[in-house]
């Protein structure tokens, strides 16, 4: 642990306080007593752009500020809300390159924050385009490129949140969990807290940079990477940040199914009223990866951010439930004659629903392939069911699992 490091993370922290609050660190009882153990959480999903990007964004420009005048970013999503605040708070010019597919909700928030400060340029259809737009842009008039993870006053400032839960909490804690995607806030809380505690760092399966660059000692890219975990949907560990990160062990890094994020991001909508994207569920569903260790252990998970498109829950719903087995999808070779479909329909328990039903095609003059969807209330109910389904000589495939197919037709 840099000393250097730490007063430079404190200095950052007081001086944001003349633009917004500490964001809270509020105990949650219904985890705790899930887990047995005091669970925090530091509530970055209620920062003024509701995820904690704007604590780097702050700390580059009030250090860079008045060399640059210009700032530029290329980002879809939280670094570029981020970047437009502070640009309108410092009154500098910021020009934020966004994918063509940005969604309109995240284009219009980061207008909203950023006023007259800002430009936004839609360029490329992927984000490799977007971003080497925005590097050309900066070469040629000389603007500052304003990195998400990857530059050292980015992390100083996203280390603000580490020295947030010390003040508020009174104490280190003993267990801090981490999502990580280029690795700038995990950095930062690393370089602060150094040794003093225990470090779960989580990344979604589809987008395992910290991992991969622990494994083979240098930043790696995963490409192709799944994007569903936007805010950590990372393809490479940014190089500064792998310096801070390059002694955390292997075995505190875990990953976590896409699907089954989302089962914490509809039990915390549901129960809690709390609202988080898919990065900022990261570290509460990591807890049951560590329920052993943290028994008895005050703990402390970073919800990273808090915007989500709620035209996606729908689909977080939906993929929750099928992590819970929930819910399935099949194609079913159904005879044409009459009767063939109330023979099936008598087959379904008592709390099985068809949520989905399509004839797909006619495969022969007397068969038909239907595709299927079924919600239960308990995984067991399934087994029952394909059994009832094999015993009738009913033929079916199921597609629940199969990416490739279920993207076509689901």
């Amino acid at each position: 642990m840099s000393e250097d490091f730490q007063m430079g993370a404190i200095a950052a922290t007081r001086a944001m306080r003349t633009v917004f609050p500490a964001t809270p660190l509020l105990k949650n009882e219904h985890l705790s007593e899930r887990y047995g153990a005091e669970i925090y959480l530091k509530r970055e999903d209620l920062s003024p752009v509701r995820s904690y990007k704007l604590r780097g964004a702050f700390n580059a420009m009030r250090k860079l500020i008045p060399q640059h005048q210009v700032f530029v970013c290329a980002s879809a999503g939280n670094h570029a809300q981020g970047v437009a605040f502070m640009c309108s708070h410092f009154g500098v010019r910021g020009v934020i390159f966004m994918p063509v597919t940005t969604p309109k909700q995240k284009i219009q928030k980061t207008k909203m924050f950023g006023g007259d400060n800002i430009e936004v340029r839609l360029v490329g259809d992927y984000f490799d385009q977007t971003l080497a737009s925005a590097q050309e842009f900066c070469a040629q008039e000389g603007a500052y490129f304003l990195s998400p993870f990857d530059d050292d006053n980015v992390i100083e400032g996203q280390a603000s949140v580490a020295v947030e839960i010390e003040d508020q909490l009174g104490r280190v804690p003993d267990h801090i969990i981490l999502p990580v995607g280029g690795g700038g806030l995990s950095a930062g809380t690393r370089a602060f807290f150094g040794d003093r505690l225990a470090y779960t760092y989580v990344e979604p399966v589809g987008a395992p940079s910290l991992g991969a660059a622990l494994d083979n000692g240098a930043p790696t890219d995963v490409s192709p990477i799944d994007s569903f975990v936007d805010g950590a949907a990372v393809a490479k560990l940014g190089m500064r940040t792998f310096e801070k990160l390059k002694d955390a062990q292997r075995s505190d890094v875990v990953h976590l199914e896409e699907d089954r994020i989302c089962v914490s991001i509809i039990e915390m909508l549901n129960v809690e009223g709390i609202v988080l994207e898919p990065a900022g569920a990261l570290s509460i569903e990591a807890l049951g990866e560590v329920a052993d260790k943290i028994k008895g252990k005050t703990v402390v998970c970073v919800t990273s951010g808090g915007n989500f498109d709620f035209e996606r829950l729908p689909e977080v719903k939906e993929r929750a439930q099928r992590y819970a087995g929930l819910i399935k999808y099949f194609i079913l070779r159904l005879p044409q004659r009459p009767g063939a479909l109330k023979d099936f329909l008598g087959l379904l328990g008592p709390h099985d629903n068809i949520t989905r039903f399509e004839y797909m095609k006619k495969s022969a003059r007397n068969f038909g392939s239907v595709l299927i969807g079924i919600e239960t209330n308990a995984q067991g109910n399934f087994p029952a069911l394909f059994t009832s389904l094999d015993d009738a000589g009913f033929t079916y495939t199921d597609i629940t699992n199969d990416e490739t197919l279920a993207q076509f037709v689901i």
